[in-house]
C-alpha cells in the first residue's frame, strides 16, 4: 500500500514529499534566519509519523524542541495557520534519542580507531599526504600483527613503536619519516586536549540503534548535539562521513521502497566539501549515489547550492530554497546560480523571487511519482507541530534517562588491545634484559613474540569497497583491484564491527 505525500509546504497549491521518492534525497538551502531549520523540522516530524528514523545534527541546539508539543500561545505559528487555512492542526511532540560525543547532553557516541580508518584520522589530524601515508603504514603493520586499535592510547602507542623501530620496517614497509610520526602524535595530542579521546573506544555505536521506532511505531529521531562538535569543522564532517559510510557499509540493499529505512540529514554541508580533496570528493558522490539502493535519504542542508559540488548537487532530486539575499556581485552571481539549479516555471522570475522570499517561505521543488523534479513554485513552509526552540536541560535528562539505550553505552569497555599488548612486551623486555635476550618473530613486530593476539577483521575500509564495486556491477575479486581501491579510500568508510 502506497504511503501518502508529506505536506510540507502550501502556497496556492499543497507540496508534499512522496515517502518513496525520499531515498532520492534532497537540499534545503536559504541565508541565515530564513527558516531552514523549520523546514528541517517539519520534514523530519512528518517521517516520524510514518514510521521512519531520522538522525539530524542539532549544530544550534534549538532542534531538542521537537521532542514536546508546539503550543498554540506561539503568535507566528498561530498566524502561519490561519494564514495557510490549516484544519484540525493538532500539536505533538515526536520521540527521541540524544547522542553526544562529548557525553554531556546525550548518550555517548564511540566508534573504534580501526573502524575510522587512515584517510579520515589523517583528515581529522589535519596531515598532509605524505603524514596520511606514514599513518597508513601504522594501520598495516597493526592488522599484519593483529593488533587491535580500538582507542587513541593503542594508536598513540602504535605510532611510538614505529617510530622507535622504524629502521627495522623499512624492508618490509618503506621509509618510515621521524618528522611525519611527530607530526601524527602532535595531532593526537592535539585531538585529546580537545576531548577526542571520548570518541574512541568501547562500546561502539550499533546501528540498530538508529533505528527504531517508539510503541506507536512512530520514526525515532535521533538527534546529535553538535554545537561543540562544530567548533572543530573536520571533526564534525569526519564524524558524518563515518556514519554515513557505516549505514552503506552494513545496511542490505532493498531497492525503492515504499518509504526509507532512515533518514540522515547533513547540516553546514558546505564543511564537508572544503579543501576535500578531488578523489574524496568522488568517493563522496559514490557513496550518496548508491546508498539510495539501502533505502537511507541523505538531505544536505547549507547557504548556498553552490557550496556542493555538481556532481553531488545532481544527486539531491528533492529542493527546498529559502532567501538569499543580493547585496554584491557575488552575491548576484550566487543567486542566479541558485536559480539556475530548479526546474524552469514559466510563470515564476526564480532569479528575482529567491531574493523576495520572507522568512519560512521558499521555492520548491519535489520528485512526482515518475522520479521528474516538479516545476519550481513559491510556497511557505508548514508550521512544526512541535515546538519550536531548545528545551531545559531537565527536559533533555529525563528523556534520556527514558530512552531503550539508556545505560548501555555510558560505561566504557577497555579490553586488551595494541596498548596492553605493546606495553606488556616492554617490561617482559626490560625484565629479560636483567637475563637472556628474548627472541623475535620473523613473521611479527620487531621484539614481539611469535604467539599472536586474535585476529583483527579488515578495517571497514576493504569491505566498502567489494560493496562498492559490486554495486557498480564492476567485480571485487582481484587483489589488484581491492589495492587501488584501498589506494583512494582508505579508511574513508571503515572496518567489520567487533
Amino acid at each position: 500500500m502506497a504511503v501518502q505525500p508529506l505536506l510540507i509546504a502550501k502556497g496556492k497549491l499543497e507540496f508534499g514529499l512522496l515517502p518513496k521518492m525520499i531515498n532520492r534525497h534532497g537540499l534545503i538551502t536559504g541565508a541565515t534566519g530564513t527558516g531552514k531549520t523549520v523546514t528541517l523540522q517539519v520534514i523530519a516530524e512528518n517521517l516520524s509519523r510514518i514510521g521512519v528514523p531520522v538522525f539530524v545534527a542539532d549544530v544550534k541546539g534549538d532542534l531538542a524542541g521537537i521532542s514536546q508539543p508546539g503550543s498554540s500561545a506561539n503568535v507566528k505559528v498561530q498566524d502561519r495557520i490561519k494564514q495557510l487555512g490549516l484544519k484540525n492542526f493538532d500539536f505533538g511532540g515526536c520521540p527521541v534519542t540524544f547522542w553526544d560525543v562529548f557525553r554531556d547532553e546525550g548518550h555517548p557516541v564511540r566508534a573504534t580507531v580501526s573502524e575510522m580508518g587512515p584517510l579520515l584520522f589523517g583528515r581529522l589530524l589535519n596531515l598532509n599526504e605524505t603524514q596520511t601515508g606514514v599513518l597508513n603504514l601504522v594501520f598495516k603493520i597493526a592488522d599484519d600483527n593483529r593488533l587491535l586499535l580500538l582507542d587513541l592510547k593503542d594508536l598513540r602507542t602504535m605510532v611510538q613503536y614505529v617510530g622507535d623501530n622504524a629502521s627495522q620496517f623499512r624492508t618490509g614497509y618503506g621509509n618510515v619519516s621521524v618528522a611525519s610520526i611527530g607530526a601524527i602524535q602532535r595531532g593526537l595530542l592535539s585531538l585529546e586536549q580537545q576531548g577526542g579521546e571520548k570518541f574512541f573506544g568501547e562500546p561502539a555505536l550499533a546501528l540498530d540503534d538508529l533505528l527504531q521506532t517508539d510503541s506507536k511505531g512512530n520514526g525515532m529521531i535521533n538527534i546529535l548535539a553538535a554545537d561543540k562538535l562544530l567548533q572543530a569543522p573536520q571533526a564534525y564532517t569526519t564524524f558524518l562521513l563515518w556514519l554515513l559510510s557505516e549505514l552503506f557499509e552494513n545496511l542490505p540493499e532493498i531497492g525503492d521502497p515504499e518509504k526509507p529505512k532512515l533518514v540522515f540529514f547533513f547540516d553546514e554541508a558546505h564543511l564537508l566539501f572544503t579543501d576535500a580533496p578531488a578523489q574524496l570528493l568522488q568517493r563522496i558522490e559514490q557513496v550518496v549515489r548508491l546508498i539510495r539502493s539501502k533505502g537511507v535519504g541523505v538531505f544536505f542542508i547549507t547557504q548556498n547550492p553552490a557550496d556542493v559540488p555538481d556532481t553531488v548537487l545532481g544527486q539531491l532530486s528533492n529542493r527546498v530554497q529559502h532567501a538569499l539575499r543580493a547585496y554584491t556581485p557575488k552575491d548576484q552571481k550566487a543567486v542566479k546560480a541558485a536559480a539556475q539549479t530548479f526546474r524552469p516555471n514559466p510563470e515564476l522570475d526564480v532569479e528575482k523571487v529567491i531574493s523576495e522570499l520572507n522568512v519560512g517561505e521558499a521555492l520548491v521543488s519535489f520528485l512526482d511519482e515518475k522520479g521528474a523534479p516538479n516545476i519550481v513554485q513559491r510556497a511557505y513552509i508548514l508550521p512544526p507541530h512541535s515546538q519550536i526552540g531548545p528545551i531545559t536541560p531537565e527536559q533533555r535528562q529525563q528523556l534520556i534517562q527514558q530512552s531503550l539505550v539508556y545505560q548501555h553505552y555510558e560505561k566504557d569497555i577497555d579490553r586488551e588491545s595494541a596498548y596492553e599488548k605493546l606495553q606488556a612486551r616492554a617490561a617482559q623486555g626490560a625484565q629479560e634484559q636483567e637475563g637472556t635476550e628474548p627472541t623475535s618473530s620473523s613473521r611479527g613486530l620487531p621484539g614481539l613474540p611469535a604467539q599472536r593476539a586474535p585476529r583483527q577483521p579488515a578495517r571497514r575500509s576493504d569491505d566498502l569497497v567489494t560493496s562498492v564495486m559490486k554495486s557498480a556491477g564492476r567485480a571485487a575479486a582481484s587483489q589488484l583491484g581491492r589495492e587501488l581501491m584501498r589506494g583512494v579510500l582508505g579508511g574513508l568508510l571503515g572496518g567489520k564491527r567487533r
